[in-house]
């Protein structure tokens, strides 16, 4: 199906705008005319080049937008108005972008698509766990329930992410002044004041002239600095393409003191959640644990619930794959499997990522409680280094020293 961009007269003659979804302008118009609607424009919603990138971009920041609008359906589902009419009512709710994506998916519910067909067409905004539970929803009559505890787990784990981002913010933003003065320095400063000194023929200390090269080489070859930071970055992405560098690096990361335990809580956490949920809605184990697996961010990880999985699906013992995968903590594998044995797994999930969301909160604390004077310490180590090369030889020359 293609989208179209019209603009149309209601019933009061009040211009109305939007897009529509159809396999082509006649249907668009049809569809339109069936909402008692006037067609006065209507065109193909052209892509620009790049759009697939930014609509990425805008899928991830509109997740808080999307968590609200899964809780809204399902409380107008379990308020008994139908499906179509509950999207067409959010819908006047949305500005911008996500208006865009709500009435796309009113239009295609509308011509008889499931809203979990609609959604994965929407997959920047919805993710394969929306699209999976939604679709044990409707296939088992209980979708305004499905919706309520994908919202549920969709606010966690915004939630989640956001405690992490603001926890990192401070040592971000200390850093990113600190590189800055450092720069300032650099060009501006010590060009100007060791200029003179230069000029005099007065010989410099050694770390002065240290200090001077680099800051020659940052003038005047900032540009080649660039080309190879470009090429860097552009080399780890290339490498990182391969997944036994993913695998490596993540389990590097996981090495790292107080980060990799971040990590770990982190990926423990949303693994529980997320596989919790699946589970909760219906879905079976293999695929449950498929999805989980693809939502994971470290690929160490993923490995090891997949030999969780192939242990589960051979009626073996499950303690000895995840303790071989390294990853897990005693706890996890200990819950884990009296939860497969009792038959109570998802009460032990649900259990673990409440555990696991303290421990990641704890973890976070201290995370920053090292970064932040860590960072304090380099930095001025940084500055306290260029500003003692610059009054070094100032000293020297007004025979202080």
């Amino acid at each position: 199906m293609a989208v179209f961009e019209y603009k149309a007269l209601d019933l009061d003659s009040s211009l109305l705008g939007g897009t529509i979804t159809a396999d082509t302008p006649r249907q668009a118009r049809d569809q339109l005319r069936d909402r008692g609607l006037t067609v006065t424009e209507i065109r193909e919603a052209v892509r620009g080049p790049g759009s697939g990138f930014w609509e990425r971009r805008r899928g991830r920041a509109a997740q808080g937008d999307v968590a609200a609008f899964i809780r809204e359906l399902a409380t107008l589902l379990g308020a008994g108005i139908p499906l179509l009419n509950a999207i067409e009512t959010l819908t006047k709710q949305r500005r911008g972008r996500m208006k865009t994506v709500v009435q796309q998916l009113a239009d295609q519910v509308a011509a008889g698509t499931s809203l979990a067909e609609a959604m994965s067409r929407q997959g920047n905004y919805f993710d394969e766990l929306c699209v999976s539970i939604v679709r044990v929803g409707e296939s088992t009559g209980s979708l305004d329930v499905a919706l309520k505890r994908l919202a549920v787990f969709k606010e966690k784990a915004r939630r989640l992410r956001s405690r992490v981002i603001t926890a990192l913010m401070y040592p971000g933003v200390v850093c990113v002044i600190g590189v800055a003065v450092a720069i300032f320095l650099m060009t501006f400063v010590v060009p100007n004041l060791l200029g003179t000194l230069t000029l005099a023929g007065k010989k410099l200390p050694a770390i002065t002239q240290a200090v001077k090269a680099a800051s020659d080489f940052l003038i005047h070859w900032w540009w080649l600095l660039l080309i190879l930071v470009g090429a860097a970055v552009a080399g780890v992405k290339m490498a990182l393409r391969k997944e036994q560098a993913r695998v490596a690096l993540d389990r590097l990361v996981l090495r790292i003191p107080v980060l990799g335990d971040l990590v770990r809580k982190e990926n423990t956490s949303r693994l529980a959640v997320v596989l919790a949920a699946l589970l909760r809605s219906g879905l079976q184990f293999v695929e449950a644990v498929q999805i989980t697996r693809r939502t994971l961010k470290n690929r160490v990880f993923g490995r090891a619930l997949e030999d969780y999985e192939t242990a589960v699906a051979a009626g073996r013992d499950v303690a000895g794959p995840l303790e071989a995968g390294g990853v897990f903590a005693p706890l996890v594998i200990q819950m884990l499997a009296v939860g497969q044995h009792s038959g109570q797994l998802e009460e032990m999930l649900e259990q673990l990522a409440e555990t696991y969301d303290q421990e990641v909160d704890v973890a976070t604390q201290r995370l920053t409680a090292v970064l932040e004077p860590l960072l304090i310490v380099i930095l001025a180590l940084l500055v306290g280094s260029i500003a003692f090369a610059i009054i070094l030889p100032i000293m020297e020359a007004s025979n202080v020293l």
